[in-house]
């Protein structure tokens, strides 16, 4: 009862959302903490002060993230998005090697792969990806949970599968990185953004590479991915650094101020409670879907629910105060911690006419 209470006293203070807010797989929520960072660093920024807590934010989130995820902080870089995350990862491969990847996968989990020209991309439905492992599969690309419906990747089978085959693996936890417990340390790379279940501002995406960098080659190096960034800004970085960092991309420094706070706020309240909330409350919108005669499209687990037929409604449903998503026709809401049972009791309500 204690962590209950705990749970929704600090969603309470954090929280106020003005609408129905089911749209968390688009973007998250911000919590007040997080706001008041940015406005701090935006002061700071205006007034002409160092700037050093902000690059301070930027090593805090990185350790935090790492945390999350079950690897060590040296394993974790920060850069602005996933695509950008990818196309290192792209780059790493000989010409000629297969990727394998799930059908309509989110984009940027996806296209770096294809535009190198030179790569045998296959795709295949995401209940057949572990099975779908081959001799000479050198890469699997999957999203943990699937953008546009939810679905979760049975991410034990695939791992087993590519170390029987030999192949590497690349895991985006961006739709479940917050709610769903994170197994970074078990997959060659993943990567995720903050806007989403870790409640951050836009511009923030991390990634997680092994010990030994898994031969990637840090293509997009700068000044901040040397060992000691400040003596490498002029001329070719003399020393990239020894960890995860000389993948680093510049931080966009307010966006990490306010990152700090979100990831803090996710660390309070444990992502097992996230999880059992979240859940909780999509399984008590697929049964009212049942109710209505709606079939979602199968995803047990997930926080994301989508139901095929209904994404036409989703305009109106915005009209009424209750945001959703329209993806690929179907209708997507999806639940997170500042969400309660009479948020979904009002969407079943709004679809019930």
């Amino acid at each position: 009862m204690e962590t209950t209470q705990t749970f929704d006293r600090l969603v309470r203070a954090e929280f106020a959302p003005r609408s129905t807010y089911l749209n968390t797989a688009s973007n998250g929520l911000l919590p007040a903490r997080t706001v008041a960072a940015l406005h701090e660093a935006a002061v700071l920024r205006a007034e002409g002060r160092p700037l050093t807590p902000l690059h301070e934010d930027v090593e805090a989130c990185r350790a935090a993230y790492a945390r999350l995820a079950g690897v060590p902080a040296t394993r974790v870089a920060v850069g602005a998005s996933v695509a950008a995350h990818t196309g290192v990862i792209a780059a790493s491969l000989p010409a000629g090697a297969e990727v394998l990847t799930a059908e309509d996968d989110f984009t940027s989990v996806l296209n770096p792969f294809h535009v190198r020209g030179d790569l045998k991309v296959r795709a295949v439905p995401l209940e057949r990806i572990a099975e779908s492992v081959r001799p000479g599969t050198a890469l699997v690309a999957v999203s943990a949970a699937q953008s546009a419906d939810g679905r979760v990747a049975d991410l034990a089978a695939l791992r087993e599968a590519a170390r029987e085959h030999g192949a590497r693996t690349y895991v985006d936890f961006s739709q479940s990185a917050g709610w769903l417990p994170m197994t970074a340390d078990t997959f060659d790379f993943s990567a995720s953004v903050s806007f989403k279940w870790l409640l951050g501002p836009h511009g923030a995406a991390f990634l997680v590479v092994p010990e030994d960098f898994g031969g990637l080659t840090p293509v997009l190096a700068g000044w901040v991915a040397g060992e000691a960034p400040w003596d490498s800004c002029y001329g070719p970085v003399q020393e990239l650094a020894r960890s995860a960092r000389r993948f680093d991309l510049t931080p966009a420094l307010f966006t990490f101020a306010g990152l700090r706070r979100s990831l803090e706020l996710i660390e309070e309240l444990g992502v097992e409670a996230v999880h059992a909330h979240d859940v909780a409350l999509a399984d008590r919108f697929r049964a009212g879907l049942a109710d209505l005669g709606h079939t979602p499209v199968p995803a047990p687990g997930s926080a994301i629910v989508s139901v095929p037929g209904l994404g036409t409604r989703q305009r109106e449903l915005s009209r009424a105060g209750i945001e959703v998503s329209d993806r690929a026709g179907n209708l997507r809401a999806a639940f997170h911690l500042y969400n309660t049972t009479d948020d979904v009791d009002r969407l079943l309500g709004a679809l019930t006419g």
